[in-house]
């Protein structure tokens, strides 16, 4: 029989998962105006504009893109279990494969802005 101290933990990883979700979104937003922040500087130091990808829009996205799946597949895996609850039924363990592939994900996203600020962040701080 499901107690209470089940369904709060169920809710506490829950809010975990949305936390996370809006961490993505609010960082990817950081990311997607950075590319327009460095032009920015280089208007305000009157230097010529460097080169640019348009690359942390495209990051930014994906990383907003991530937050917004990571959003609805907690909520789908908590309402999932909450049933699961309701019904009495044991909850198998779950696979990590969620965690992993956020995880995964945002070291990829992590090694793509490396180089873009390698490759084109760079040239603000060397026209000073």
């Amino acid at each position: 029989m499901a107690e209470l101290r089940d369904y709060l933990a169920a809710e506490r990883t829950f809010l975990a998962w949305l936390r996370t979700g809006l961490a993505l979104m609010g960082f990817g937003f950081v990311v997607a105006r950075f590319g327009l922040f460095l032009q920015q500087i280089q208007i305000v130091q009157h230097t010529l504009p460097a080169r640019s990808s348009g690359l942390s829009l495209w990051l930014g996205t994906a990383l907003i893109v991530a937050g917004i799946l990571v959003e609805i597949l907690s909520s789908w895996r908590h309402l999932q279990l909450v049933r699961k609850l309701d019904r009495n039924e044991s909850s198998p363990s779950h696979s990590p494969a969620i965690a992993v592939a956020v995880a995964l994900f945002l070291v990829l996203v992590g090694v793509a802005m490396a180089i873009y600020l390698l490759t084109f962040g760079g040239a603000v701080a060397l026209k000073n």
